[in-house]
């Protein structure tokens, strides 16, 4: 029995239009009714989803999101962050000497704020802020960032050819210290080694205690492996990428057809 659903959201619950369809909408709300958990389980930080949340119904007590790709579990209510990792000065050094090396341009997350270290690469300018317009975007110089109070994420938004080039570039050794993943077509991320959606539904499962046979996960890229290779079942989005669905126990009409309702409607609604 499935008492947990952990949703991604672009490609995967949102439309390319960055909306929540109607029927979507009102299955996940059938959903929770039947006292199903519904957990987004996103890369975003929480405040930039609050309006999804809203549309959900999904900000009661008792709500939950794992938020930053699993880096943080927090309270969809009140905000309160229940667990977390954070990334450190002696990280951001690391990383931004390899994406320096390679002209590819650094932005930190931190909270709900974007911020660009200083100096980048002259050829290559961050796109961040077109794929996360909600967010608060800065700049930082790389001597100021060891005042910030831990980083959730580190990310390098570029266009898709530069990723292409690049990202299988990146040396062992840092897929070693880092969780580095792929989160869509122009950004790719390093996280804390053990941090991932599936790290991020364990720790939430263990506090609701509900085991991960369980859970089901959707998801369409990369970064949403984890949480299909960890969860009972795993879904992926017809759109996804060839490296989840080859994994997934099911594949799911696309995002454009309500694949979410779709796969909620046939394993969990009673």
């Amino acid at each position: 029995m499935i008492k947990l659903i952990a949703i991604d959201l672009d490609g995967t619950l949102l439309k390319d239009d960055k909306t929540i369809s109607d029927k979507n909408r009102e299955t996940l709300m059938k959903a929770k009714e039947q006292g199903v958990k519904v957990v987004l389980c996103t890369g975003r930080p929480l405040n930039s989803v609050v309006g999804h949340l809203e549309t959900l119904n999904l900000l009661d007590e008792g709500d939950y999101a794992v938020t930053f790709n699993g880096g943080l579990i927090q309270r969809n209510d009140t905000g309160e962050v229940i667990a977390k990792q954070l990334m450190t000065q002696d990280n951001l050094e690391d990383i931004y000497d390899l994406t320096y090396d390679m002209g590819l341009p650094l932005d930190l997350v931190v909270g709900s704020s974007v911020l660009t270290v200083q100096p980048q690469p002259q050829n290559s300018k961050s796109l961040y802020y077109t794929l996360n317009p909600l967010l608060t975007y800065g700049e930082i110089n790389l001597e100021e960032s060891s005042k910030l109070d831990g980083i959730n994420k580190m990310v390098c938004a570029v266009g898709p050819k530069l990723i292409d080039e690049h990202l299988p570039k990146i040396p062992k050794s840092y897929h070693e210290k880092y969780n580095i993943v792929r989160s869509g077509e122009y950004l790719f991320e390093f996280l804390p080694k053990t941090v991932s959606k599936g790290f991020g539904l364990k720790r939430l499962g263990e506090i609701l205690d509900i085991k991960p046979e369980e859970m089901m996960g959707l998801g369409d890229e990369e970064n949403d492996l984890s949480m299909i290779e960890f969860v009972g079942l795993g879904v992926a989005m017809e759109n996804g990428s060839d490296v989840v669905k080859n994994v997934a126990q099911h594949i799911t009409v696309s995002n454009e057809d309500d694949g979410v309702a779709v796969a909620v409607e046939k394993f969990v609604l009673n």
